[in-house]
């Protein structure tokens, strides 16, 4: 029997298509007339296989939660997931411009009410405790030896996912001129690989910190592992009570874990840890200026079920709270993130070779499907420049950092 829902999704999908590339077929339950139906032209091509008519409403009813629910819960399938998700991307541009244009003007108003309530340290802790102590094992399975889960850096089509991360490290330390005598401080350890490359192979000191327990743990050993617990310190410390100062500070990807209402304090913070001489490497996931006001108000898929309380930064965003707080100054900035769909598609590639080997973590189907479409959604994200990744380099005012080095 026809679905109303299903008729209206169908509906809107074939006004979206217009003007739009990409390629949408819709087969299965609850479609007018009982055949497939196919929406748009052009690649990219996904076919939707609809099996339980609820997908229709709870999708319209909740957005990219009720997408990523229903998909855990087997209602629907796709040929190609990631298609999709562009396909989606394409067709509700135009909406998404119009939500952005309105967050603009109600959400400074918005805005000021949640100031009032900031999250804690707390709040944090379990925030980050919720996604990366899901498993050390689970994400040894997925990502390579150096244990980066973040944007690698392909010079070639050639490089393996491990080269890739190397060269992101090694991006990172020629920017900073790191050498034996720096004392680096890092927030966000993940599992240490930039710490242990930092000490390594520049000969630096480093102090790292990460609020999760697992990471934490995990890291100890391998530096220990690696012959350089005399050079690499491990904390369990928020970042907020990092004490002293030092010549460079190195945080990838963990601003976006990071609350917008403390942007200000974490930049404050990254100032107050440096020398009058000290430089910053930040590697952080953005949004387009345009849409900050609206995501950072907004709980989609990936904010309300994949990393709880994540706030994706803007480069203004950045900027603006960097010039509030501090006499940190940007020197150059890199946008990395077309290596970024190739970094989430070698991590999908890592766990369906070692899909038995999860199952045996005991984690079933329903997390499987989850985290497939996690990856896949941030694929296409990255694919289609809905977000991107950059590599940004701060001085202090007396730094004596010159030119920026590159590759």
């Amino acid at each position: 029997m026809p679905d109303a829902a299903a008729r209206l999704v169908v509906d809107l999908a074939r006004r979206a298509a217009r003007d739009r590339p990409g390629t949408l077929c819709f087969e299965g339950a609850g479609l007018p007339g009982g055949r497939p139906i196919v929406t748009g032209s052009g690649d990219p091509v996904a076919t939707v296989m609809v099996h339980d008519p609820r997908t229709w409403r709870t999708v319209l009813r909740r957005g990219s939660r009720g997408l990523a629910e229903s998909y855990m819960d087997a209602w629907w399938d796709t040929d190609d997931l990631t298609a999709l998700v562009r396909v989606a991307f394409h067709r509700t541009a135009p909406l998404r411009r119009v939500l952005d244009a309105s967050a603009r003007h109600v959400g400074p108003l918005l805005a000021g009410m949640q100031r009032l309530r900031p999250p804690s340290k707390s709040d944090d802790r379990n925030n980050i405790a919720a996604h990366y102590d899901l498993s050390n094992e689970f994400f040894a399975a997925m990502l390579d030896p150096t244990m980066a889960y973040s944007c690698a850096y392909f010079a070639d089509g050639e490089a393996t996912l491990e080269e890739a991360q190397v060269a992101k490290f090694e991006r990172i330390a020629t920017k900073l001129a790191l050498g034996p005598e720096d004392h680096v401080v890092e927030i966000g350890t993940g599992w240490g690989g930039f710490a242990i490359h930092a000490a390594g192979h520049h000969g630096c000191r480093v102090t790292t910190t990460t609020i999760s327990e697992a990471q934490r743990a995990l890291a100890e050993k391998r530096v220990a592992e690696h012959g350089l617990a005399d050079r690499v310190t491990v904390l369990g410390a928020d970042y907020r009570d990092l004490e002293g100062r030092y010549d460079a500070l190195v945080s990838i990807e963990m601003v976006e874990a990071v609350d917008w209402r403390r942007h200000d304090q974490f930049f404050a913070t990254c100032a107050r840890l440096l020398t009058d001489r000290g430089r910053m490497a930040l590697q952080a996931i953005t949004i387009a200026d345009g849409s900050f006001e609206r995501a950072r108000l907004h709980d989609d898929f990936i904010r309300a079920m994949v990393f709880p309380g994540g706030c994706l930064p803007s480069v203004t965003a950045i900027a603006a709270s960097v010039a509030r707080t501090s006499d940190l100054r940007i020197v150059d900035l890199e946008d990395i993130g077309p290596h970024y769909a190739e970094t989430l598609r070698r991590w999908r590639g890592n766990l369906e070779t070692r899909r038995l080997d999860v199952a045996r973590l005991g984690f079933d189907e329903r997390f499987w499907r989850f985290w497939t479409l996690y990856l896949c959604y941030c694929e296409a994200a990255f694919m289609e420049r809905h977000v991107s990744d950059v590599q940004v380099v701060l001085t202090r005012p007396r730094s004596p950092l010159g030119g920026v080095g590159r590759d």
